[in-house]
């Protein structure tokens, strides 16, 4: 299986994956960009992406970025649709609020995911079926 990518800038560089078998294809920063301590920003990739029908893609964090630098995705995860043919573009927040974070043209920024999906029409109902879990909410199982 392919996933067809356009290159929207000449310096843009296309996902990859680290590892063979790795669920997700790592995405790049385009350009340089600085977040300051609790900051957040739009991140330009310089990519499209051809999503097949019946699937979605997922942008997810890094968890490396996460853990040694507190950068976090500000809608994580991100949903591009299969019809979207924009550049993919992440919003990352640093969630430090001592040290700023720079950027560099062709840091690895977060991952793509793609996932199936169903597309099931919304049905109005008189009533639910009835589950052992009910109307519990959050901590109903005792977490």
């Amino acid at each position: 299986m392919s996933l067809r990518v356009a290159r929207l800038h000449p310096r843009a560089v296309l996902p990859t994956r680290a590892y063979p078998g790795d669920a997700g294809l790592d995405l790049y920063a385009l350009e340089a960009a600085v977040l300051e301590p609790g900051r957040r920003a739009t991140i330009r990739t310089g990519i499209a992406v051809e999503i097949p029908p019946g699937q979605a893609g997922l942008v997810l964090p890094r968890s490396g970025l996460a853990a040694r630098h507190g950068l976090a995705l500000v809608n994580a995860p991100g949903l591009i649709d299969s019809g979207y043919r924009g550049e993919l573009k992440v919003l990352l927040l640093n969630t430090d609020l001592r040290r700023a974070f720079a950027l560099a043209p062709g840091d690895r920024i977060a991952q793509l995911v793609l996932v199936r999906i169903e597309t099931p029409t919304a049905v109005e109902v008189d009533a639910l079926a009835g589950t052992e879990r009910g109307m519990g909410g959050f901590g109903s199982s005792g977490g």
